[in-house]
Protein backbone atom coordinates (compact mmCIF):
# COMPACT_ATOMS: atom_id res chain seq x y z
CA UNK A 1 0.00 0.00 0.00
CA UNK A 2 1.31 3.54 -0.85
CA UNK A 3 3.33 4.63 2.66
CA UNK A 4 1.13 8.12 2.50
CA UNK A 5 -2.61 6.41 2.68
CA UNK A 6 -1.20 3.93 5.09
CA UNK A 7 -0.14 6.57 7.20
CA UNK A 8 -4.01 8.31 6.95
CA UNK A 9 -5.27 4.97 7.42
CA UNK A 10 -3.16 3.69 10.78
CA UNK A 11 -2.76 7.01 12.78
CA UNK A 12 -4.49 7.46 15.84
CA UNK A 13 -5.05 10.04 18.33
CA UNK A 14 -2.27 9.16 21.49
CA UNK A 15 -3.61 9.97 24.91
CA UNK A 16 -0.42 8.79 27.01
CA UNK A 17 2.67 10.07 26.24
CA UNK A 18 6.63 9.44 27.90
CA UNK A 19 8.21 12.24 29.12
CA UNK A 20 11.10 11.79 26.88
CA UNK A 21 11.77 14.72 24.57
CA UNK A 22 11.13 14.60 20.39
CA UNK A 23 14.62 15.35 18.96
CA UNK A 24 14.53 18.77 17.07
CA UNK A 25 15.69 17.21 13.59
CA UNK A 26 12.15 15.12 13.88
CA UNK A 27 10.03 18.20 15.21
CA UNK A 28 11.05 20.17 12.47
CA UNK A 29 10.41 17.72 9.90
CA UNK A 30 6.80 17.59 11.22
CA UNK A 31 6.75 21.15 11.50
CA UNK A 32 8.08 21.61 7.82
CA UNK A 33 5.10 19.05 6.62
CA UNK A 34 2.62 21.14 8.14
CA UNK A 35 3.64 24.11 6.22
CA UNK A 36 3.31 22.40 3.01
CA UNK A 37 -0.69 22.30 4.07
CA UNK A 38 -2.55 23.21 0.48
CA UNK A 39 -4.15 26.42 1.54
CA UNK A 40 -6.73 29.03 0.27
CA UNK A 41 -5.47 30.46 -3.29
CA UNK A 42 -2.29 29.36 -2.09
CA UNK A 43 -2.13 32.18 1.16
CA UNK A 44 -0.42 29.78 3.24
CA UNK A 45 -2.11 31.95 6.26
CA UNK A 46 -1.28 29.78 9.31
CA UNK A 47 1.33 29.49 11.17
CA UNK A 48 2.85 27.14 13.63
CA UNK A 49 4.43 27.92 17.24
CA UNK A 50 6.87 25.05 18.51
CA UNK A 51 7.18 24.70 22.40
CA UNK A 52 9.18 22.38 23.68
CA UNK A 53 9.85 24.46 26.60
CA UNK A 54 8.44 22.31 29.56
CA UNK A 55 7.22 25.58 31.48
CA UNK A 56 5.80 27.65 29.03
CA UNK A 57 4.33 23.60 27.92
CA UNK A 58 2.89 23.42 31.30
CA UNK A 59 1.46 26.87 31.36
CA UNK A 60 -0.65 26.03 28.35
CA UNK A 61 -1.73 22.94 29.50
CA UNK A 62 -3.35 24.52 32.88
CA UNK A 63 -5.20 26.86 30.85
CA UNK A 64 -6.66 24.34 28.82
CA UNK A 65 -7.19 22.62 32.04
CA UNK A 66 -8.92 25.60 33.60
CA UNK A 67 -10.91 26.06 30.28
CA UNK A 68 -12.49 22.29 30.05
CA UNK A 69 -12.86 22.69 33.71
CA UNK A 70 -10.64 19.88 34.48
CA UNK A 71 -7.60 19.35 36.70
CA UNK A 72 -5.69 16.68 34.77
CA UNK A 73 -3.47 16.97 32.33
CA UNK A 74 -5.44 18.00 28.88
CA UNK A 75 -1.47 17.26 26.74
CA UNK A 76 -1.57 14.10 28.23
CA UNK A 77 1.91 14.06 29.26
CA UNK A 78 3.55 15.39 25.72
CA UNK A 79 6.26 17.24 26.09
CA UNK A 80 5.78 18.98 22.77
CA UNK A 81 3.20 21.46 21.47
CA UNK A 82 2.56 22.97 17.96
CA UNK A 83 0.12 25.85 18.05
CA UNK A 84 -1.63 26.29 15.24
CA UNK A 85 -3.15 30.01 14.42
CA UNK A 86 -4.19 31.22 11.18
CA UNK A 87 -4.46 34.84 9.82
CA UNK A 88 -8.28 35.63 10.70
CA UNK A 89 -8.28 38.60 7.38
CA UNK A 90 -8.38 35.34 5.24
CA UNK A 91 -11.83 33.88 4.43
CA UNK A 92 -10.08 29.95 4.29
CA UNK A 93 -7.99 30.77 7.81
CA UNK A 94 -9.96 27.38 9.62
CA UNK A 95 -9.80 25.24 6.92
CA UNK A 96 -6.49 26.35 6.14
CA UNK A 97 -5.30 25.84 9.59
CA UNK A 98 -7.42 22.77 9.88
CA UNK A 99 -4.96 21.40 7.06
CA UNK A 100 -1.75 22.04 8.73
CA UNK A 101 -2.75 20.46 12.11
CA UNK A 102 -3.68 17.36 9.68
CA UNK A 103 -0.38 17.26 7.80
CA UNK A 104 1.48 17.93 11.74
CA UNK A 105 -0.54 14.21 12.78
CA UNK A 106 0.00 12.12 9.48
CA UNK A 107 3.76 13.53 9.72
CA UNK A 108 4.70 13.01 12.97
CA UNK A 109 2.48 9.19 12.84
CA UNK A 110 5.21 8.78 9.67
CA UNK A 111 7.95 9.87 11.92
CA UNK A 112 7.12 7.34 14.51
CA UNK A 113 6.07 9.91 16.62
CA UNK A 114 2.64 10.08 18.53
CA UNK A 115 0.10 13.36 18.50
CA UNK A 116 -3.17 14.36 19.07
CA UNK A 117 -5.31 17.12 18.06
CA UNK A 118 -6.01 19.48 21.39
CA UNK A 119 -8.63 22.14 20.97
CA UNK A 120 -8.94 24.83 22.52
CA UNK A 121 -6.32 27.04 20.97
CA UNK A 122 -9.46 29.53 20.04
CA UNK A 123 -10.33 30.54 23.58
CA UNK A 124 -6.29 29.97 25.01
CA UNK A 125 -4.95 32.86 22.28
CA UNK A 126 -8.47 35.01 22.21
CA UNK A 127 -7.05 35.74 25.81
CA UNK A 128 -4.93 38.68 26.35
CA UNK A 129 -2.58 37.26 28.24
CA UNK A 130 -1.87 34.85 26.09
CA UNK A 131 -2.32 37.55 23.23
CA UNK A 132 0.55 39.15 24.87
CA UNK A 133 2.56 36.06 24.84
CA UNK A 134 2.39 35.49 20.94
CA UNK A 135 3.98 38.90 20.51
CA UNK A 136 6.53 38.64 22.87
CA UNK A 137 7.58 35.40 20.74
CA UNK A 138 7.32 37.45 17.64
CA UNK A 139 3.67 36.41 16.27
CA UNK A 140 1.78 39.91 15.77
CA UNK A 141 -1.58 40.16 13.45
CA UNK A 142 -4.78 38.77 13.77
CA UNK A 143 -5.14 35.33 14.47
CA UNK A 144 -7.01 32.86 16.27
CA UNK A 145 -5.50 29.51 17.69
CA UNK A 146 -7.08 26.73 15.46
CA UNK A 147 -5.48 23.65 17.14
CA UNK A 148 -2.61 22.38 19.79
CA UNK A 149 -0.84 19.38 18.22
CA UNK A 150 0.77 17.49 20.98
CA UNK A 151 3.72 15.47 20.33
CA UNK A 152 5.88 12.75 21.87
CA UNK A 153 6.96 9.03 22.03
CA UNK A 154 4.01 6.75 22.66
CA UNK A 155 3.42 5.91 26.39
CA UNK A 156 1.88 1.95 26.08
CA UNK A 157 0.22 -0.03 23.62
CA UNK A 158 -0.68 1.90 20.17
CA UNK A 159 -4.45 2.39 19.84
CA UNK A 160 -6.42 0.14 17.84
CA UNK A 161 -8.41 1.03 15.18
CA UNK A 162 -12.01 2.08 15.82
CA UNK A 163 -14.61 0.60 13.72
CA UNK A 164 -15.44 3.04 10.05
CA UNK A 165 -19.34 4.27 10.42
CA UNK A 166 -21.32 2.74 7.87
CA UNK A 167 -23.52 5.51 5.11
CA UNK A 168 -20.66 8.38 4.91
CA UNK A 169 -20.28 8.01 1.60
CA UNK A 170 -22.81 8.77 -1.59
CA UNK A 171 -22.15 8.21 -5.31
CA UNK A 172 -23.56 9.88 -8.23
CA UNK A 173 -22.93 8.17 -11.29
Amino acid sequence: MNEILNAMQTRRSIRSFKSDMVDAETIGAIIKAGTEAASGRNYQSPIIVAVTDKQTRDKLSAVNAEIMGASNDPFYGAPVVLIVLADKSRPTYVYDGSLVMGNLMLAAHALGVGSCWIHRAKETFARPEWKEWLSSVGVEGDYEGIGQCVLGYIDGEYPAEKPRNDGRVFWVK
